[in-house]
């Protein structure tokens, strides 16, 4: 292990080392355990590599390499001043893949780290074997949803509200991060045990780590900028192109932030073998509400191959 963070509040201690590896320009924190083809997590909003505790070491028991990064902008990586755009991520992710010493991987993703999965294996289609995506639609879909879809708009209404400069940084931050909190139980489902305190404690604190709140929020700022912008329509255009990997979709049939009906919506997008897993009494969070129930489902997926 080379480098730590605030003493552990990042590299937190497990069957898992920790690493930093450098990418397309910039630093990123891995934790990882075992050996084998890489499966690489990538979390989303607002957690960090942690999120995936629960399938790191099964996947290494059952001879995978498991690694989960912390995005760009989050807990032990970089906290660029710009970078925060799909085009961007994609590279991170593809160049972290070959920085391992491995030609491809593959991609589990969470929420933005679904939505960078989807765009790296649209653009590095050569880095991704497979593709597992968690409350992530493909970006198409979710873009055409904004449009057309109002009970998706009012659903996400929290996009609209980080839009705003320097306030929402501060609402992340202010009472020890407790908004992280609230938006964690928001989008799990009615009466989830998630997230317990440890949880609650754990991504509070890790956004404490500034610049950290910005460049969370700079991701959705790219979204709804994506609309008005050049580089927006060129990443339309490029994600036009079919997923040819194997995809396995995974939503919770009680996620209030990205509806069902809109994820569901993506096998449009893929060419490849596609399957569609709806977790009832789950939420945005499937991965931590019913860990034990999302692993069965993404080792089964993996091993079907």
């Amino acid at each position: 292990m080379t480098g730590t963070v605030s003493g552990g509040l990042i590299d937190v201690e497990g069957p898992w080392s920790h690493r930093w590896v450098s990418a397309n320009g910039a630093r990123f924190h891995v934790a990882e355990i075992g050996t084998g083809p890489l499966v690489l997590f990538l979390h989303g909003f607002p957690e960090f590599w942690w999120a995936w505790r629960h399938q790191l070491p099964v996947l290494a028991d059952l001879g995978y390499r498991a690694a989960a990064m912390d995005l760009r902008g989050y807990g032990g990586s970089d906290k660029t001043p710009r970078g925060y755009d799909p085009i961007t991520l994609a590279r991170d992710i593809a160049g972290l893949v070959r920085s391992l010493g491995h030609s491809d991987a593959v991609l589990v993703g969470h929420g933005w780290g679904g939505y960078a999965a989807w765009a790296t294996a649209t653009l590095h289609p050569r880095q991704v074997s497979q593709l597992a995506v968690v409350g992530a639609p493909h970006p198409l879909r979710l873009r055409d949803a904004a449009l057309r879809s109002a009970r998706q708009l009012r659903s996400a209404t929290h996009i609209l509200s980080f839009q705003a400069p320097i306030l929402p940084e501060r609402r992340l931050v202010a009472d020890d991060g407790a908004l992280v909190e609230r938006l964690l139980r928001r989008w799990a489902a009615p009466g989830s045990t998630f997230p317990d305190p440890e949880a609650s404690l754990r991504y509070r604190r890790a956004m404490q780590l500034w610049p950290a709140p910005h460049c969370a929020l700079e991701y959705y700022r790219w979204l709804v900028r994506a609309f008005f912008r050049a580089d927006g329509r060129r990443f339309v255009a490029r994600m036009k192109h079919p997923v040819r990997q194997r995809v396995l979709q995974v939503h919770g049939a009680l996620d209030p932030s990205v509806l069902p009906a809109t994820a569901e919506g993506s096998a449009e997008y893929v060419a490849g073998p596609y399957r569609w897993r709806l977790l009832d009494g789950v939420g945005h969070f499937p991965h931590e509400e019913a860990p034990d129930e999302f692993t069965k489902v993404l080792v089964a997926w993996l091993t079907d191959a």
